[in-house]
């Protein structure tokens, strides 16, 4: 029976060609809003700070510090209005849900950097 429920989801909801990334790895998301019949695209840079599901129904919160204040928002993976994710960074954490990041702030709220190798010619 979920065999059945799982072909039907992949058939019904479309395939975005996203990044692969985790929580900790800092992301830009370009999301189109509509205001009124205006549609314009926002730019929302943060933290992933946990991946939910695995499939059509999986979603992400990325957060991030406006003017001294926490910013999360729930991303559906599948959403229509995401036009890209691009991968900025790639942090090194040990934990899938990273909620600690909520109570800390400043240089305690960093994370590591996973350090991109140039190619050598």
């Amino acid at each position: 029976m979920s065999h059945l429920l799982d072909y039907v989801a992949s058939q019904v909801s479309p395939k975005a060609n996203h990044p692969a990334f985790k929580a900790g790895d800092t992301i830009t998301v370009s999301y189109k809003i509509k205001e009124g019949d205006k549609e314009r695209v926002q730019q929302f840079t943060g933290v992933v700070i946990q991946r939910k599901n695995i499939s059509t129904t999986a979603s992400f919160t990325v957060r991030k510090m406006s003017n001294g204040v926490g910013v999360e928002r729930i991303f559906p993976i599948a959403s229509p209005f995401i036009e890209k994710i691009e991968l900025n960074k790639i942090g090194i954490v040990r934990r899938a849900k990273l909620f600690y990041l909520r109570d800390l702030t400043g240089k305690a709220a960093r994370i590591r950097e996973k350090l991109q190798t140039a190619a050598v010619k």
